[in-house]
Protein backbone atom coordinates (compact mmCIF):
# COMPACT_ATOMS: atom_id res chain seq x y z
CA UNK A 1 0.00 0.00 0.00
CA UNK A 2 1.55 3.42 -0.87
CA UNK A 3 0.80 6.53 1.15
CA UNK A 4 2.00 9.76 0.74
CA UNK A 5 1.24 13.38 -1.54
CA UNK A 6 0.30 13.86 -4.99
CA UNK A 7 -1.02 16.01 -7.25
CA UNK A 8 -4.59 16.28 -8.43
CA UNK A 9 -3.53 14.44 -11.66
CA UNK A 10 -1.50 11.68 -10.33
CA UNK A 11 -3.87 11.42 -7.14
CA UNK A 12 -6.54 9.83 -9.43
CA UNK A 13 -7.69 6.14 -8.22
CA UNK A 14 -6.05 7.37 -4.65
CA UNK A 15 -8.38 7.53 -1.16
CA UNK A 16 -8.00 10.65 0.61
CA UNK A 17 -6.66 10.41 4.00
CA UNK A 18 -7.53 13.48 5.58
CA UNK A 19 -10.95 15.69 5.24
CA UNK A 20 -9.63 18.70 2.93
CA UNK A 21 -11.45 21.90 2.92
CA UNK A 22 -10.30 24.47 0.37
CA UNK A 23 -12.67 27.70 0.02
CA UNK A 24 -16.34 25.68 -0.70
CA UNK A 25 -14.49 22.75 -1.61
CA UNK A 26 -14.77 19.64 0.77
CA UNK A 27 -13.16 16.43 0.42
CA UNK A 28 -13.65 14.12 3.12
CA UNK A 29 -11.54 11.73 4.35
CA UNK A 30 -12.19 8.03 2.42
CA UNK A 31 -13.14 9.91 -0.68
CA UNK A 32 -11.63 8.03 -3.73
CA UNK A 33 -10.28 10.58 -6.19
CA UNK A 34 -11.68 10.27 -9.60
CA UNK A 35 -11.19 12.80 -12.65
CA UNK A 36 -14.02 15.14 -11.68
CA UNK A 37 -12.50 15.48 -8.07
CA UNK A 38 -9.13 15.98 -9.10
CA UNK A 39 -10.78 18.95 -11.40
CA UNK A 40 -12.32 20.44 -8.54
CA UNK A 41 -9.14 20.15 -6.55
CA UNK A 42 -7.14 21.81 -9.39
CA UNK A 43 -9.83 25.03 -9.56
CA UNK A 44 -9.80 25.09 -5.81
CA UNK A 45 -6.22 25.63 -6.21
CA UNK A 46 -4.86 22.79 -4.46
CA UNK A 47 -1.60 21.48 -5.49
CA UNK A 48 -1.45 18.59 -3.57
CA UNK A 49 -2.91 16.22 -1.40
CA UNK A 50 -2.17 13.09 0.73
CA UNK A 51 -3.89 10.20 -0.85
CA UNK A 52 -3.22 6.02 0.39
CA UNK A 53 -3.50 3.64 -2.93
CA UNK A 54 -3.82 -0.10 -2.60
CA UNK A 55 -0.83 -2.34 -4.34
CA UNK A 56 -1.54 -5.70 -5.95
CA UNK A 57 -2.25 -8.36 -3.18
CA UNK A 58 -3.63 -5.39 -0.60
CA UNK A 59 -7.65 -5.62 -0.10
CA UNK A 60 -9.12 -2.64 0.89
CA UNK A 61 -10.65 -1.72 4.50
CA UNK A 62 -13.67 -2.82 4.28
CA UNK A 63 -13.38 -5.75 2.77
CA UNK A 64 -10.88 -7.25 5.17
CA UNK A 65 -13.17 -5.72 8.45
CA UNK A 66 -16.31 -7.79 6.22
CA UNK A 67 -14.26 -10.90 5.58
CA UNK A 68 -13.47 -11.19 9.23
CA UNK A 69 -16.10 -9.96 10.43
CA UNK A 70 -17.49 -12.81 8.78
CA UNK A 71 -15.36 -15.40 10.01
CA UNK A 72 -15.95 -14.85 13.52
CA UNK A 73 -20.08 -14.32 13.45
CA UNK A 74 -21.33 -17.81 14.71
CA UNK A 75 -25.36 -18.38 15.98
CA UNK A 76 -26.95 -15.60 16.48
CA UNK A 77 -24.60 -12.84 15.05
CA UNK A 78 -25.42 -10.23 12.29
CA UNK A 79 -22.70 -8.67 10.43
CA UNK A 80 -23.15 -4.90 9.07
CA UNK A 81 -21.86 -4.02 5.50
CA UNK A 82 -18.70 -2.68 6.57
CA UNK A 83 -18.28 0.88 5.91
CA UNK A 84 -14.75 3.00 6.24
CA UNK A 85 -13.14 -0.03 7.32
CA UNK A 86 -15.44 -0.91 10.22
CA UNK A 87 -17.88 -3.90 10.55
CA UNK A 88 -20.48 -4.13 13.37
CA UNK A 89 -21.81 -7.25 14.84
CA UNK A 90 -25.03 -7.18 16.47
CA UNK A 91 -27.48 -10.01 18.49
CA UNK A 92 -29.85 -11.39 16.32
CA UNK A 93 -32.25 -12.53 19.35
CA UNK A 94 -31.74 -12.31 23.58
CA UNK A 95 -29.64 -14.16 24.75
CA UNK A 96 -26.34 -14.58 26.88
CA UNK A 97 -23.00 -13.74 24.72
CA UNK A 98 -20.14 -16.55 24.31
CA UNK A 99 -17.05 -15.02 23.52
CA UNK A 100 -13.78 -17.33 22.91
CA UNK A 101 -11.52 -15.09 24.70
CA UNK A 102 -8.06 -16.90 23.20
CA UNK A 103 -9.62 -16.62 19.35
CA UNK A 104 -10.16 -12.28 20.27
CA UNK A 105 -7.03 -12.35 21.28
CA UNK A 106 -5.03 -14.39 18.32
CA UNK A 107 -6.92 -11.86 15.91
CA UNK A 108 -5.54 -8.82 17.71
CA UNK A 109 -2.30 -10.38 17.85
CA UNK A 110 -1.86 -10.95 14.16
CA UNK A 111 -1.32 -7.39 13.02
CA UNK A 112 -1.48 -3.89 14.51
CA UNK A 113 -3.99 -2.85 11.64
CA UNK A 114 -6.58 -5.49 12.36
CA UNK A 115 -8.49 -5.07 15.65
CA UNK A 116 -11.68 -7.04 16.89
CA UNK A 117 -13.29 -5.38 20.25
CA UNK A 118 -16.66 -7.59 21.85
CA UNK A 119 -19.06 -6.78 24.77
CA UNK A 120 -18.10 -9.34 27.64
CA UNK A 121 -18.17 -12.37 27.74
CA UNK A 122 -21.39 -14.17 28.70
CA UNK A 123 -22.97 -10.09 28.94
CA UNK A 124 -26.96 -10.71 28.48
CA UNK A 125 -27.76 -9.22 25.36
CA UNK A 126 -31.26 -8.32 23.36
CA UNK A 127 -32.34 -8.39 19.89
CA UNK A 128 -30.47 -5.65 18.00
CA UNK A 129 -27.80 -4.77 20.49
CA UNK A 130 -24.47 -3.79 19.44
CA UNK A 131 -22.16 -7.28 20.69
CA UNK A 132 -18.97 -6.54 18.91
CA UNK A 133 -16.73 -4.73 16.26
CA UNK A 134 -14.25 -5.67 13.82
CA UNK A 135 -12.19 -2.13 12.64
CA UNK A 136 -9.09 -1.85 10.13
CA UNK A 137 -6.96 0.91 11.04
CA UNK A 138 -5.88 2.23 7.65
CA UNK A 139 -7.04 2.46 4.12
CA UNK A 140 -5.98 -1.60 3.25
CA UNK A 141 -3.82 -4.16 4.52
CA UNK A 142 -2.39 -6.69 2.68
CA UNK A 143 -4.26 -9.95 1.80
CA UNK A 144 -2.12 -12.33 3.87
CA UNK A 145 -2.49 -10.74 7.04
CA UNK A 146 -6.51 -10.50 6.12
CA UNK A 147 -6.56 -14.33 5.87
CA UNK A 148 -4.17 -14.61 8.47
CA UNK A 149 -6.91 -13.07 11.08
CA UNK A 150 -9.70 -15.12 9.62
CA UNK A 151 -7.85 -18.40 10.34
CA UNK A 152 -7.33 -17.35 13.29
CA UNK A 153 -10.97 -17.10 14.53
CA UNK A 154 -10.38 -21.02 14.64
CA UNK A 155 -14.39 -20.55 13.55
CA UNK A 156 -17.42 -19.13 15.33
CA UNK A 157 -15.42 -17.16 17.68
CA UNK A 158 -18.75 -15.09 19.26
CA UNK A 159 -22.58 -16.49 19.49
CA UNK A 160 -25.24 -15.92 21.14
CA UNK A 161 -26.47 -18.71 23.53
CA UNK A 162 -30.62 -18.06 23.12
CA UNK A 163 -32.81 -18.65 26.50
CA UNK A 164 -34.18 -22.34 26.73
CA UNK A 165 -34.87 -22.23 30.63
CA UNK A 166 -38.66 -21.25 30.91
CA UNK A 167 -39.75 -22.84 33.94
CA UNK A 168 -38.40 -21.83 37.37
CA UNK A 169 -39.29 -23.25 40.68
CA UNK A 170 -38.80 -20.66 43.53
CA UNK A 171 -38.43 -21.96 47.21
CA UNK A 172 -37.90 -20.03 50.21
CA UNK A 173 -37.02 -21.47 53.57
CA UNK A 174 -38.38 -19.83 57.04
CA UNK A 175 -37.29 -18.79 60.27
CA UNK A 176 -38.54 -16.44 63.00
CA UNK A 177 -38.49 -12.98 62.70
CA UNK A 178 -38.28 -13.52 58.26
CA UNK A 179 -41.14 -10.69 57.05
CA UNK A 180 -43.33 -12.08 54.64
CA UNK A 181 -42.81 -8.85 53.13
CA UNK A 182 -39.30 -10.03 52.04
CA UNK A 183 -40.27 -12.83 50.49
CA UNK A 184 -42.40 -11.12 48.54
CA UNK A 185 -39.93 -8.43 47.53
CA UNK A 186 -37.76 -11.45 46.80
CA UNK A 187 -40.32 -12.75 44.52
CA UNK A 188 -40.82 -9.78 42.42
CA UNK A 189 -37.26 -8.96 41.98
CA UNK A 190 -36.95 -12.67 40.67
CA UNK A 191 -39.50 -12.52 38.50
CA UNK A 192 -38.13 -9.16 37.17
CA UNK A 193 -34.65 -11.19 36.77
CA UNK A 194 -36.53 -13.94 34.55
CA UNK A 195 -38.45 -11.62 32.38
CA UNK A 196 -35.86 -10.81 29.81
CA UNK A 197 -35.31 -14.13 29.48
CA UNK A 198 -39.22 -15.09 28.89
CA UNK A 199 -38.78 -17.16 31.90
CA UNK A 200 -41.46 -17.27 34.72
CA UNK A 201 -41.94 -18.63 38.15
CA UNK A 202 -44.08 -21.71 37.82
CA UNK A 203 -44.39 -22.64 41.21
CA UNK A 204 -42.97 -21.54 44.44
CA UNK A 205 -43.14 -22.96 48.22
CA UNK A 206 -42.47 -21.74 51.57
CA UNK A 207 -40.73 -24.07 54.10
CA UNK A 208 -38.93 -24.71 57.51
CA UNK A 209 -35.25 -23.73 57.09
CA UNK A 210 -34.83 -27.45 57.79
CA UNK A 211 -33.36 -30.48 55.42
CA UNK A 212 -36.08 -32.88 55.25
CA UNK A 213 -38.88 -30.84 54.40
CA UNK A 214 -36.82 -28.46 51.91
CA UNK A 215 -35.77 -32.11 50.39
CA UNK A 216 -39.14 -32.41 49.88
CA UNK A 217 -40.19 -29.04 48.21
CA UNK A 218 -37.12 -29.28 45.49
CA UNK A 219 -38.92 -32.40 45.12
CA UNK A 220 -41.79 -31.38 44.58
CA UNK A 221 -40.96 -28.36 42.16
CA UNK A 222 -38.74 -30.84 40.11
CA UNK A 223 -41.51 -33.04 39.40
CA UNK A 224 -43.74 -29.70 38.60
CA UNK A 225 -41.41 -29.72 35.57
CA UNK A 226 -39.00 -27.00 37.10
CA UNK A 227 -36.03 -26.82 34.64
CA UNK A 228 -34.21 -24.48 37.06
CA UNK A 229 -34.92 -24.51 41.15
CA UNK A 230 -33.92 -21.32 43.45
CA UNK A 231 -33.86 -21.63 46.79
CA UNK A 232 -33.63 -18.59 49.09
CA UNK A 233 -32.53 -19.35 52.40
CA UNK A 234 -33.91 -17.54 55.70
CA UNK A 235 -29.98 -17.99 56.10
CA UNK A 236 -27.20 -18.03 54.50
CA UNK A 237 -25.36 -20.93 53.46
CA UNK A 238 -22.42 -21.73 55.74
CA UNK A 239 -20.99 -25.10 54.86
CA UNK A 240 -21.43 -27.63 52.11
CA UNK A 241 -22.91 -29.54 54.90
CA UNK A 242 -25.90 -26.75 55.76
CA UNK A 243 -29.59 -27.61 55.40
CA UNK A 244 -29.92 -26.41 51.39
CA UNK A 245 -26.92 -28.74 50.07
CA UNK A 246 -28.01 -31.09 52.49
CA UNK A 247 -31.56 -31.08 51.29
CA UNK A 248 -29.71 -31.05 47.62
CA UNK A 249 -27.84 -34.20 48.83
CA UNK A 250 -30.85 -36.14 50.35
CA UNK A 251 -32.60 -36.46 46.63
CA UNK A 252 -29.96 -38.01 45.26
CA UNK A 253 -28.53 -34.30 43.88
CA UNK A 254 -24.95 -33.28 43.30
CA UNK A 255 -23.02 -30.35 45.06
CA UNK A 256 -21.02 -28.79 41.90
CA UNK A 257 -19.46 -26.09 43.94
CA UNK A 258 -20.11 -23.73 46.77
CA UNK A 259 -18.67 -20.05 47.10
CA UNK A 260 -17.60 -17.86 44.16
CA UNK A 261 -15.02 -14.92 44.11
CA UNK A 262 -17.54 -12.58 43.20
CA UNK A 263 -18.41 -9.55 45.49
CA UNK A 264 -21.57 -9.27 46.69
CA UNK A 265 -22.83 -13.10 45.89
CA UNK A 266 -19.89 -14.77 48.17
CA UNK A 267 -22.29 -17.79 49.47
CA UNK A 268 -23.66 -19.04 46.07
CA UNK A 269 -24.38 -22.77 45.87
CA UNK A 270 -24.69 -24.31 42.21
CA UNK A 271 -26.20 -27.92 42.32
CA UNK A 272 -28.03 -30.06 40.40
CA UNK A 273 -30.48 -33.10 40.53
CA UNK A 274 -31.81 -35.10 37.74
CA UNK A 275 -30.06 -32.74 35.06
CA UNK A 276 -31.66 -29.82 36.40
CA UNK A 277 -30.05 -26.82 38.16
CA UNK A 278 -30.49 -26.03 41.73
CA UNK A 279 -29.30 -22.58 42.84
CA UNK A 280 -28.77 -22.09 46.46
CA UNK A 281 -29.30 -17.91 46.50
CA UNK A 282 -26.62 -15.48 48.22
CA UNK A 283 -28.42 -13.00 50.46
CA UNK A 284 -27.72 -10.47 47.79
CA UNK A 285 -30.01 -12.44 45.48
CA UNK A 286 -32.74 -10.78 47.11
CA UNK A 287 -31.62 -7.25 46.01
CA UNK A 288 -31.76 -5.88 42.21
CA UNK A 289 -29.05 -4.88 41.81
CA UNK A 290 -26.15 -6.73 39.95
CA UNK A 291 -24.30 -9.06 42.03
CA UNK A 292 -23.41 -12.68 41.17
CA UNK A 293 -25.92 -14.23 41.32
CA UNK A 294 -26.92 -12.58 37.99
CA UNK A 295 -24.09 -13.86 36.36
CA UNK A 296 -24.45 -17.38 37.11
CA UNK A 297 -28.47 -17.44 36.37
CA UNK A 298 -28.41 -15.59 33.10
CA UNK A 299 -26.29 -18.45 31.88
CA UNK A 300 -27.84 -21.01 33.25
CA UNK A 301 -31.22 -19.68 32.02
CA UNK A 302 -29.35 -20.01 28.55
CA UNK A 303 -28.79 -23.26 28.86
CA UNK A 304 -25.15 -22.83 29.67
CA UNK A 305 -23.40 -25.45 32.21
CA UNK A 306 -21.24 -23.41 34.83
CA UNK A 307 -18.46 -25.36 36.16
CA UNK A 308 -16.36 -25.22 39.28
CA UNK A 309 -13.66 -24.09 36.63
CA UNK A 310 -15.85 -21.05 35.53
CA UNK A 311 -16.96 -19.97 38.84
CA UNK A 312 -13.35 -19.93 40.14
CA UNK A 313 -11.81 -17.78 37.22
CA UNK A 314 -14.72 -14.70 37.89
CA UNK A 315 -12.23 -12.84 40.44
CA UNK A 316 -11.21 -10.51 38.25
CA UNK A 317 -13.38 -7.82 37.56
CA UNK A 318 -15.69 -9.79 40.29
CA UNK A 319 -15.62 -6.77 43.06
CA UNK A 320 -18.61 -5.43 41.57
CA UNK A 321 -19.68 -2.66 44.28
CA UNK A 322 -19.26 -1.56 47.83
CA UNK A 323 -21.27 -3.51 49.60
CA UNK A 324 -22.87 -0.63 51.69
CA UNK A 325 -24.11 -3.28 54.21
CA UNK A 326 -21.07 -4.72 55.51
CA UNK A 327 -18.98 -3.38 58.27
CA UNK A 328 -15.89 -1.41 57.44
CA UNK A 329 -12.62 -2.72 59.03
CA UNK A 330 -11.91 -1.26 62.67
CA UNK A 331 -15.47 -0.63 63.16
CA UNK A 332 -16.51 -1.36 67.02
CA UNK A 333 -20.03 -0.61 67.52
CA UNK A 334 -21.55 -0.87 70.79
CA UNK A 335 -23.94 -3.83 71.51
CA UNK A 336 -26.87 -1.82 72.88
CA UNK A 337 -27.41 -0.07 69.41
CA UNK A 338 -26.35 3.48 71.36
CA UNK A 339 -24.37 5.14 68.32
CA UNK A 340 -22.08 8.31 67.94
CA UNK A 341 -24.85 9.87 66.00
CA UNK A 342 -25.39 13.76 65.17
CA UNK A 343 -28.58 15.57 64.81
CA UNK A 344 -28.91 17.73 61.77
CA UNK A 345 -32.02 20.44 62.14
CA UNK A 346 -32.53 22.12 59.19
CA UNK A 347 -33.84 25.69 59.73
CA UNK A 348 -32.59 27.66 56.81
CA UNK A 349 -36.02 27.65 54.93
CA UNK A 350 -37.63 30.62 53.97
CA UNK A 351 -40.93 29.42 54.51
CA UNK A 352 -42.28 30.76 51.82
CA UNK A 353 -46.12 28.68 51.97
CA UNK A 354 -46.45 30.49 54.58
CA UNK A 355 -47.02 34.36 52.83
CA UNK A 356 -44.35 36.10 54.78
CA UNK A 357 -43.97 34.90 58.20
CA UNK A 358 -40.68 32.94 59.27
CA UNK A 359 -42.53 29.73 60.50
CA UNK A 360 -39.36 28.72 62.51
CA UNK A 361 -39.97 31.55 64.92
CA UNK A 362 -43.67 31.44 65.64
CA UNK A 363 -45.06 30.71 68.57
CA UNK A 364 -46.30 27.17 69.58
CA UNK A 365 -46.91 26.59 73.23
CA UNK A 366 -45.55 29.12 74.12
CA UNK A 367 -41.49 28.51 72.52
CA UNK A 368 -40.70 29.54 68.62
CA UNK A 369 -41.69 26.13 66.64
CA UNK A 370 -37.93 25.93 65.65
CA UNK A 371 -36.87 25.47 69.53
CA UNK A 372 -39.39 22.63 70.41
CA UNK A 373 -37.70 20.80 67.65
CA UNK A 374 -34.13 21.29 69.05
CA UNK A 375 -34.28 21.20 72.57
CA UNK A 376 -36.24 17.67 71.69
CA UNK A 377 -32.95 16.69 69.53
CA UNK A 378 -30.94 17.78 72.83
CA UNK A 379 -33.17 15.64 75.00
CA UNK A 380 -32.16 12.42 72.50
CA UNK A 381 -29.15 9.90 72.89
CA UNK A 382 -27.69 12.33 69.91
CA UNK A 383 -24.25 12.98 70.61
CA UNK A 384 -24.46 16.36 68.91
CA UNK A 385 -26.66 18.73 67.50
CA UNK A 386 -26.16 20.71 64.22
CA UNK A 387 -28.60 24.13 63.78
CA UNK A 388 -28.07 24.91 59.89
CA UNK A 389 -29.12 28.35 59.23
CA UNK A 390 -29.83 31.13 56.22
CA UNK A 391 -33.44 33.12 55.75
CA UNK A 392 -33.12 34.90 58.99
CA UNK A 393 -30.19 33.70 60.53
CA UNK A 394 -29.55 35.87 63.48
CA UNK A 395 -33.36 35.25 64.40
CA UNK A 396 -33.42 31.94 64.38
CA UNK A 397 -29.82 31.70 66.18
CA UNK A 398 -31.56 33.87 68.43
CA UNK A 399 -34.20 32.06 69.77
CA UNK A 400 -32.41 29.25 70.41
CA UNK A 401 -30.09 31.26 72.78
CA UNK A 402 -28.47 29.04 75.80
CA UNK A 403 -28.95 25.30 73.66
CA UNK A 404 -25.58 23.96 73.64
CA UNK A 405 -25.55 23.60 69.51
CA UNK A 406 -23.83 24.03 66.77
CA UNK A 407 -24.71 26.50 64.37
CA UNK A 408 -23.94 26.31 60.51
CA UNK A 409 -24.36 29.32 58.11
CA UNK A 410 -25.93 28.18 54.52
CA UNK A 411 -25.15 31.08 52.22
CA UNK A 412 -27.17 28.46 49.31
CA UNK A 413 -29.84 28.77 51.50
CA UNK A 414 -32.29 30.15 48.45
CA UNK A 415 -31.28 27.04 45.93
CA UNK A 416 -33.46 24.55 48.07
CA UNK A 417 -33.45 22.22 50.96
CA UNK A 418 -30.47 20.19 49.30
CA UNK A 419 -28.09 22.81 50.07
CA UNK A 420 -28.66 22.85 53.71
CA UNK A 421 -28.43 18.89 53.55
CA UNK A 422 -25.45 19.37 52.44
CA UNK A 423 -23.86 21.94 54.45
CA UNK A 424 -25.28 20.15 57.95
CA UNK A 425 -23.71 17.00 56.75
CA UNK A 426 -20.03 18.63 56.19
CA UNK A 427 -20.63 19.78 59.74
CA UNK A 428 -20.35 16.60 61.39
CA UNK A 429 -17.64 15.50 63.24
CA UNK A 430 -15.17 12.87 61.84
CA UNK A 431 -15.80 10.72 64.80
CA UNK A 432 -19.58 10.46 64.25
CA UNK A 433 -20.81 7.13 62.64
CA UNK A 434 -23.99 8.56 61.57
CA UNK A 435 -26.67 11.73 61.68
CA UNK A 436 -30.11 11.68 62.29
CA UNK A 437 -31.60 15.04 59.72
CA UNK A 438 -34.26 16.55 61.41
CA UNK A 439 -36.71 19.03 59.88
CA UNK A 440 -37.13 22.60 61.53
CA UNK A 441 -40.54 22.72 60.98
CA UNK A 442 -42.10 19.28 62.62
CA UNK A 443 -42.66 20.44 66.26
CA UNK A 444 -44.20 17.17 67.16
CA UNK A 445 -40.31 14.90 66.28
CA UNK A 446 -39.82 13.67 70.16
CA UNK A 447 -36.70 12.90 71.58
CA UNK A 448 -37.98 9.27 72.28
CA UNK A 449 -39.03 9.11 68.14
CA UNK A 450 -34.84 10.08 67.80
CA UNK A 451 -33.84 7.37 69.87
CA UNK A 452 -35.93 5.11 68.54
CA UNK A 453 -33.40 5.82 65.11
CA UNK A 454 -30.65 5.22 66.96
CA UNK A 455 -31.48 2.25 68.40
CA UNK A 456 -32.46 0.37 64.86
CA UNK A 457 -29.13 2.43 63.01
CA UNK A 458 -27.15 -1.68 63.52
CA UNK A 459 -24.17 -1.43 61.10
CA UNK A 460 -23.14 -4.56 61.68
CA UNK A 461 -25.73 -6.24 60.75
CA UNK A 462 -26.35 -3.78 57.88
CA UNK A 463 -28.58 -1.29 59.18
CA UNK A 464 -27.48 2.36 57.85
CA UNK A 465 -30.54 3.96 57.32
CA UNK A 466 -33.26 4.19 60.05
CA UNK A 467 -36.85 5.66 58.75
CA UNK A 468 -39.68 6.56 60.78
CA UNK A 469 -42.88 4.07 59.42
CA UNK A 470 -46.59 4.01 59.66
CA UNK A 471 -49.20 2.02 57.24
CA UNK A 472 -46.00 1.80 54.52
CA UNK A 473 -45.47 5.34 54.47
CA UNK A 474 -41.88 6.50 55.31
CA UNK A 475 -41.68 10.32 57.40
CA UNK A 476 -38.80 12.09 59.46
CA UNK A 477 -36.55 12.19 60.87
CA UNK A 478 -34.34 10.13 58.45
CA UNK A 479 -30.40 8.72 60.22
CA UNK A 480 -28.10 8.07 57.48
CA UNK A 481 -25.17 6.12 58.36
CA UNK A 482 -21.82 8.27 57.67
CA UNK A 483 -21.17 5.63 55.01
CA UNK A 484 -23.64 7.80 52.68
CA UNK A 485 -22.67 11.20 53.47
CA UNK A 486 -21.09 11.67 50.01
CA UNK A 487 -23.97 10.94 47.91
CA UNK A 488 -25.90 12.95 50.22
CA UNK A 489 -23.29 15.69 49.27
CA UNK A 490 -24.61 15.56 45.80
CA UNK A 491 -28.20 16.48 46.22
CA UNK A 492 -29.02 19.67 44.62
CA UNK A 493 -32.28 21.61 44.42
CA UNK A 494 -35.21 21.62 46.77
CA UNK A 495 -35.59 17.59 47.26
CA UNK A 496 -34.29 15.27 50.48
CA UNK A 497 -32.61 12.06 49.51
CA UNK A 498 -35.88 9.61 49.15
CA UNK A 499 -34.48 8.35 45.84
CA UNK A 500 -31.30 7.03 47.97
CA UNK A 501 -33.65 5.59 50.39
CA UNK A 502 -34.80 3.37 47.18
CA UNK A 503 -31.48 3.05 46.08
CA UNK A 504 -30.10 1.47 48.51
CA UNK A 505 -33.33 -0.10 50.06
CA UNK A 506 -31.59 -3.41 51.44
CA UNK A 507 -29.79 -1.23 54.14
CA UNK A 508 -33.09 0.88 55.45
CA UNK A 509 -34.28 -0.22 59.06
CA UNK A 510 -37.88 0.70 59.18
CA UNK A 511 -39.34 1.84 62.73
CA UNK A 512 -42.85 1.56 63.24
CA UNK A 513 -44.41 4.31 64.68
CA UNK A 514 -47.69 5.50 65.30
CA UNK A 515 -49.76 9.41 65.02
CA UNK A 516 -48.90 12.18 63.31
CA UNK A 517 -45.53 13.47 64.45
CA UNK A 518 -43.49 11.68 61.62
CA UNK A 519 -45.35 13.20 59.30
CA UNK A 520 -46.62 16.30 60.22
CA UNK A 521 -44.60 19.86 59.06
CA UNK A 522 -45.83 23.19 59.13
CA UNK A 523 -45.75 24.25 55.75
CA UNK A 524 -48.97 26.84 56.31
CA UNK A 525 -50.97 29.06 58.28
CA UNK A 526 -53.73 26.47 58.39
CA UNK A 527 -51.44 23.89 59.61
CA UNK A 528 -49.63 26.20 62.18
CA UNK A 529 -53.71 27.40 63.71
CA UNK A 530 -54.33 23.63 63.60
CA UNK A 531 -51.47 22.57 65.57
CA UNK A 532 -51.75 25.12 67.82
CA UNK A 533 -55.32 23.48 68.29
CA UNK A 534 -53.11 20.21 69.35
CA UNK A 535 -55.57 18.93 65.28
CA UNK A 536 -53.85 17.06 62.66
CA UNK A 537 -54.31 18.64 59.58
CA UNK A 538 -52.51 15.76 57.17
CA UNK A 539 -52.92 11.81 57.93
CA UNK A 540 -49.63 9.51 57.49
Amino acid sequence: MKFGPASPADAIGGVTVHTLRQGPLVLKKGTTIGPVEAEALSRAGVKEIVVVRLEEGDVSEDVAAASIAQAVAGEGITVERAFTGRANLFAAGAGVLVVDRAAVDRINGVDEAITFATLAAYKPVVEGEMVATVKLIPFGVEAKLRDAAVAATGGDALRIAPYTVKRVGVISTLLPGLAPKVIEKTLRVTADRLAPAGATIIAERRVRHDETVLAAAIKELLGLGAELVIVFGASAIADRRDVIPAAVTRIGGAIEHFGMPVDPGNLLLIANAGGVPILGAPGCARSPVENGFDWVLTRLLAGLKVTRGELTVMGVGGLLMEIVTRPQPRENFEADGNRNVAAIILAAGRSTRMGGPNKLLADLGGKPLVRTVTEQALASKAQSVIVVTGHQAEQVEKALQGLKVKFVRNPDFAEGLASSVKAGVAAVADNADGAVICLGDMPLISSNLIDRLIEAFAPDRGHLIAVPVSDNKRGNPVLWSRRFFNELMTLNGDIGARHLIARHSEAVAEVPVEGFGAFLDIDTPQTLEAARRGEALITP
